[in-house]
């Protein structure tokens, strides 16, 4: 088992990396045929919480520039709060935790007071996005269930140590894939199991399936496009990409790298969205949805989520997002066929289940690996975008 560190609110880290880490282990353990069980954790009031002593206590510890530690410590120093009701004030009291939120260097101060949580633990993987951390285990016997419990409790020892409190009462369980019925404690409190639950944005299920967040994307979608029907008129394609780009799209490719749909009928869910909108602009009601695609110059979301696929592919491998690349892919060095094409093409590996299959890292692998030499190599992310652009209207995918 292996610990992976926190992935801030950062440049080459985002919640789509923090994600695809998460599903890339928890996707590859089920088809070695492992269970696995996941710890999602919650920490009571975390912006609030933080303890002005430890906190400068943390900053020592970092090594950080002493005149630097007094300057921060008088940024948290003599603070005073009051409560408003209607025309009425509370008296004015001293604020002695906390850092100060709607300023730039309150997250960076919670990130530092938070960054020594992983070295807590030993046996299980740790992911972490500012406040949200999950905790993660290989199940294939009771005894693995034992040592997730037992880094449990190392958290609660590091908690009491730094006075930073989980709300047990938001930390969720969740199982998957196994029938072993070991229950998970904080502090002696049960914590409670669940079958679904919203992980950076996106619903994760007990079975790792995407269509339960399918739905809900489409869902949403079609609530925004219902408001957009109701008091717009889209007379051109102006008018569809800044209402449709704007405010539906961006609820049907959230994280899309993570759950893209693989069954017919989730892929068919998410698409009508785009097929009912196209409908809404002035003289296409009645044009089938290939030709009001091509007037108004867009491709299926289908195919949005294959490009997507590549540009995440792209990033990974050249090392524009910071994660290990090995952790996603193998080069492809050995072979005649290696020569062909380009140089980064990727080793396809082997599957069991659908599952694993259709995941992110094994079904780029292919299109990828059809991708012509210009377009690998283009030196940036915007350049490789347009280059991949330029050669979709050359072929068909």
């Amino acid at each position: 088992m292996f610990v992976i560190k926190p992935a801030w609110f950062v440049k080459g880290r985002s919640c789509t990396t923090n994600l695809l880490t998460a599903f890339e282990c928890w996707t590859e353990w089920l088809d070695q045929g492992y269970g696995v069980d996941i710890v999602y954790l919650d920490y009571k009031k975390a912006f609030d919480s933080v303890d002005h002593v430890k906190l400068i206590e943390k900053l020592h510890q970092n090594n950080i520039n002493c005149k630097m530690i007094k300057w921060i410590a008088a940024f948290l120093e003599n603070r005073k709060m009051k409560v408003k009701v209607k025309a009425e004030f509370s008296d004015l009291v001293a604020v002695l935790s906390g850092v100060p939120q709607g300023s730039v260097l309150g997250p960076l101060l919670f990130l530092i007071f938070i960054n020594d949580l992983p070295q807590w633990i030993r046996n299980s993987m740790v992911l972490m996005f500012a406040d949200d951390t999950k905790i993660s285990c290989r199940i294939r016997n009771e005894k693995d269930c034992v040592m997730l419990q037992n880094d449990l409790d190392y958290l609660m020892n590091w908690t009491k140590d730094w006075h930073l409190d989980f709300n047990i009462e938001k930390c969720k369980t969740m199982r998957i894939g196994h029938k072993l019925h070991n229950e998970y404690k904080l502090n002696g409190v049960q914590l409670q199991e669940v079958e679904e639950e919203r992980d950076l944005g996106i619903t994760v299920v007990n079975n790792l399936k995407p269509s339960s967040q399918c739905a809900k994307a489409t869902a949403k979608a079609m609530q925004v496009l219902g408001l957009i029907k109701r008091n717009f008129v889209l007379n051109d394609e102006e008018d569809f990409r800044l209402l449709f780009n704007g405010f539906v799209r961006p609820h049907l490719e959230y994280c899309v790298s993570v759950w893209s749909p693989y069954l017919r009928k989730d892929i068919e869910c998410l698409e009508k969205v785009q097929r009912r909108a196209t409908k809404l602009v002035k003289g296409m009601k009645y044009k089938s949805y290939e030709e009001r695609l091509k007037l108004l110059g867009i491709t299926s979301l289908e195919k949005r989520r294959v490009r997507g696929d590549l540009i995440q592919v792209f990033r990974i491998v050249k090392g524009f997002d910071l994660v290990n690349t090995d952790d996603f892919f193998e080069l492809d060095n050995g072979g005649g066929h290696a020569l062909r094409g380009h140089k980064w093409k990727l080793k396809v590996k082997r599957s069991r289940l659908q599952l694993r299959k259709c995941f992110f890292s094994q079904r780029a692998i292919s299109s990828w690996n059809r991708l012509p030499e210009y377009v690998v190599d283009a030196p940036s992310v915007n350049s490789f975008k347009k280059r991949l652009d330029d050669w979709f209207e050359d072929v068909d995918i």
